[in-house]
This record gives structure tokens, sequence and C-alpha cells, in this order.
């Protein structure tokens, strides 16, 4: 699991390690966390204390990678969304398609799970909620940087909303992934087919 930096701007920037950070504590710090939301424990209930107890550290070691809850909090949402991968350029769907793909791995159904609890947890806490917003940003920035390549190569039509298509590719992996939603939608190629879909309008 890579371990996603707190964005700038947030005000959550992490404090300079005093010695060299072990990869594995971080990632079984990030994966406590998640773990706890995916048990429905809400973001306002979740303590460092709570946590250091299920990581098996103390508070001091996680104090020392993480300055609060917040910024803990938002490196652990951001680990699950993973680097974003590295784009060919070869077509727009080939390079949508790997973005889209690399957001739904084999731990999808414990993600969807954490999604689930997080939902209401971003409609509760508006600093919550712009965090979140700050750990997906980028991941929406590539994509909306793929689909304008493709209006200036004439790939896709000249009227293209944007800011549209990127919702529409996003929003049905986020309701597939979450446990109980269409479960009469096959998992294999959900990804392509969302893609396909989409492009139906959007290519000239």
């Amino acid at each position: 699991m890579t371990t996603a930096s707190a964005p700038s701007g947030t005000g959550q920037e992490r404090k300079a390690p005093g010695r060299p950070r072990n990869a594995q504590t971080d990632e079984t710090i990030l994966e406590a966390v998640l773990t706890m939301l995916s048990e429905g424990q809400s973001f306002a209930a979740i303590s460092v204390e709570a946590v250091a107890a299920r990581a098996g550290v103390g508070k001091a070691t996680i104090y020392r990678r993480w300055p609060n809850k917040e910024a803990l909090l938002i490196d652990a949402v951001g680990s699950m969304k993973g680097p974003v991968p590295v784009l060919e350029e070869h077509s727009v769907r080939d390079d949508l398609l790997a973005l889209m793909v690399a957001n739904r791995n084999t731990r999808a159904r414990h993600y969807g799970r954490i999604t689930a609890c997080l939902i209401p947890e971003l409609m509760k806490d508006e600093q919550l909620g712009r965090m979140y917003r700050a750990v997906i940003e980028p991941r929406r920035e590539v994509m909306r940087s793929v689909l304008r390549r493709g209006v200036a190569s004439g790939e896709l039509r000249e009227d293209l909303d944007v800011e549209m298509t990127v919702l529409l590719l996003t929003a049905p992996s986020m309701a597939r992934s979450l446990p109980t939603w269409d479960p009469e939608m096959p998992k294999e190629g959900f990804a392509e087919r969302l893609l396909d879909s989409v492009l139906r309008g959007a290519l000239r």
C-alpha cells in the first residue's frame, strides 16, 4: 500500500521525522485506520490512542509521523487510492481505462465498506469533505487532462463537457464499490463497459 502525503493547502503537513521511517510501520498504522472505518467507526470516534492500540504501536510512533488525527486520516484515505498510474498516452480510451482499472483492485470490497462508512461522514463534516476532495482531486485532474487532450487532437467532440464526463466516469465506479449496490452488475469488465458507454457520446 502506498502512503499518500497530505496535500498542500490543507494545513495538514506531516512532521519531519527525526529518524528514518519504517514503511511497514506506516502501512500497519494506515491499515488500522482503514479497518476501524470499515467497521463503522466514525471519524469523530476514532482517536490516536485507539489507532495506536489497533496497530500495536505507541502514540509517540504515530505522532512522529503525523501531527494530528486529521493528517493521519487523510493519509489513510489517500492510501486506498494508491499512486496515479503513469499513462502511455496512446489513446484516450487506453489512458482513461488505465486510470479506472488502477482504482479497482483485489481489495475493492474492503475499500467499498470503508467508502460506505465515509460518505455520511463527508456529508456531516465540512473539513473532512475538503480533505477527501484534496485526496481525489489529483487523479481527477489527470482524467481531465486526458479528456482535454482528446478534444485537442480531435479524438473527442469539441463541445465535450469535460467536468460532466469526469463525473460520469467516476461516480458509477464509486457506487459499484459499495457492497450492496446493484449486485446483478458483473464485476468482470465493469470498467470497460462503463468507459465504452460514456465514450459513445463523447467520440467524434
